[in-house]
């Protein structure tokens, strides 16, 4: 009976083993797009109470990825343009109140250079929406997969008239231009990356209609819940709902979806836009 007993613990250990030297996720990096700001945060969130109105500074959060598979970029932020000539490239009046901080250092190419990768070197790009911020730089990574919700593909190239059809909105028909031929993988719901559960994407509607956060489990057992726009900031989680919306009843669907894992599973949740998070944690690698 001990040899049975001693025979399967040392099978379960091999397993253990097997197990951790299998392929998965080893570290990940927190990248902004420049900076959005300062501006009064009722201008994102109309629900403010007046007394609690302040201006902020916020990050356009961007990860990326080192996977035994291959690297992944989670958003590629802000085109480029925007640095010299960003009313030639987004509506005026998105620049005026935004008031982008970016330089070719802090583009999804510049983060990729200071840590040592080339655009060339990115296998797959999960892209959370398709609004300016977040789909920027597409046309960087025309030899990478491009994993979106096949429902935000048509949002981007044909947003809803309150969304800003006519240009004036955060969809930005530049950015998806010269794309179409791209190798898009295009889902319906949550899909598991690699097949190995180290980066599940994670369907989040609302913020748009087809709006994607990814929940990332490193090799050290480290989780995180990459919420970009489900979740800007503290105060959406404080129950203020973010004012952007493609539909607001999705967007509190979403935001309880995170919150929960977030409490239920003990995992970490990083808000795609918020000031304090990414001053204590940002720019800095996940191992």
């Amino acid at each position: 009976m001990k040899k049975v007993i001693t025979l399967v613990m040392g099978i379960a250990a091999l397993a253990v083993a097997a197990s951790a030297s299998a392929a998965g996720a080893n570290k990940a990096y927190w990248a902004t797009s420049g900076m959005f700001g300062p501006f009064a945060i009722n201008g994102l969130i109309p629900t403010i109470p007046a007394d609690e109105v302040r201006d902020v500074t916020i990050p356009v959060s961007m990860w990326i990825i080192e996977h035994d598979k291959g690297l992944v970029v989670f958003d590629t932020g802000n085109n480029i343009e925007v640095v010299n000539n960003c009313k030639g490239y987004w509506a005026a009046g998105l620049c005026d109140f935004l008031k982008p901080n970016q330089t070719a250092e802090t583009g999804i190419d510049g983060w990729l250079k200071k840590l040592g990768y080339t655009t060339e070197d990115v296998k797959v790009v999960v892209t959370s929406h398709a609004h300016l911020d977040h789909a920027g730089n597409l046309k960087l990574f025309p030899n990478a997969i491009h994993a979106f919700q096949k429902a935000e593909l048509y949002q981007g190239w044909w947003p809803e008239k309150f969304q800003g059809r006519d240009g004036t909105g955060p969809f930005v028909i530049a950015d998806l231009e010269g794309t179409r031929e791209y190798n898009f993988l295009e889902l319906d719901g949550d899909y598991d990356l690699f097949g190995d559960g180290s980066m599940m994407i994670l369907s989040t509607p609302g913020h748009t209609i087809g709006h994607q956060s990814m929940k990332v489990t490193l090799k050290s057992g480290k989780q995180m819940i990459l919420a970009q726009d489900a979740v800007w900031m503290q105060e959406n989680l404080d129950g203020h709902a973010a004012g952007l919306n493609f539909s607001v009843q999705a967007y509190t669907n979403s935001v309880a979806r995170l919150k929960h894992m977030r409490d239920l599973q003990g995992i970490p949740l990083m808000m795609g836009h918020d000031e304090n998070q990414w001053a204590s944690g940002g720019d800095r690698w996940y191992k």
